[in-house]
């Protein structure tokens, strides 16, 4: 399953050195915005070795520069809020959209090869009734104080087609991320920074999910991250 990973997002082409590692950490406490409320009693915790879990970054909210979006709070300004969702053709039987509220993420399964790192970016459905995910959803690494996108946002792999996912109550999709080395690219080309945070809106969402996760990134706009479409299941 491993070589299945690499293999998805070896067609966009993307060649680096692998990623420093990290440590687990915890999010920081916050009294506002995102995602923090709608978590279940029992955390949602992932066991990606490298990061820590969902919250809320610091600051309170979501950084400012967007317009309201549903679930009361400001989308931040960048390329990552246009997730590349879509709507397909609706039906009776189709479920509602996944929405940002009702949605945990974490970092699950995790490989290092050809020069990137590729973690499965894993949504859990919160609700107690059916959603659907369908797309791609819009990731940046972030970080600062308040928390703002650093760099630029995740390309859309085109080998990976657009299916419509439908959640249970607690099921659970992935989107494959793949993270290019931020030392690959020459310092003046990259403005290298660390990174404590994946910004992510759920396909067809403006309200982000932050997702605790330390790397290198480039304050520049270069190439460092690519997404594959929504896929069923937990992608180990």
């Amino acid at each position: 399953m491993k070589t299945l990973l690499i293999a998805a997002l070896a067609a966009a082409g993307l060649m680096t050195c692998a990623c420093t590692s990290q440590h687990n950490a915890a999010a920081p406490a916050a009294t506002a915005a995102a995602v923090k409320a709608s978590q279940p009693a029992v955390p949602w915790h992932h066991h990606h070795h490298r990061h820590g879990q969902q919250g809320t970054p610091s600051g309170g909210s979501a950084p400012s520069g967007g317009s309201a979006a549903s679930g009361g709070s400001p989308a931040p300004g960048g390329s990552a809020a246009s997730s590349g969702g879509t709507t397909p053709a609706s039906s009776q039987n189709t479920a509602a959209p996944c929405l940002s509220r009702y949605l945990g993420a974490k970092a699950g399964i995790s490989q290092g090869g050809l020069g990137s790192d590729y973690v499965a970016i894993v949504f859990k459905n919160l609700n107690n009734v059916p959603c659907t995910l369908y797309g791609y959803p819009g990731i940046s690494l972030a970080g600062g104080k308040p928390v703002t996108q650093i760099g630029a946002a995740a390309i859309e792999n085109p080998a990976t087609p657009r299916k419509l996912v439908t959640l249970a109550p607690g099921g659970v999709a992935n989107a494959l991320l793949r993270i290019v080395a931020a030392g690959n690219y020459p310092a003046v080309k990259c403005g290298p920074v660390t990174a404590h945070w994946l910004q992510i809106f759920p396909p067809n969402q403006t309200v982000p999910i932050y997702l605790y996760y330390t790397a290198p990134a480039c304050t520049k706009p270069v190439p460092l991250l690519t997404v594959n479409t929504v896929a069923p299941g937990s992608g180990g």
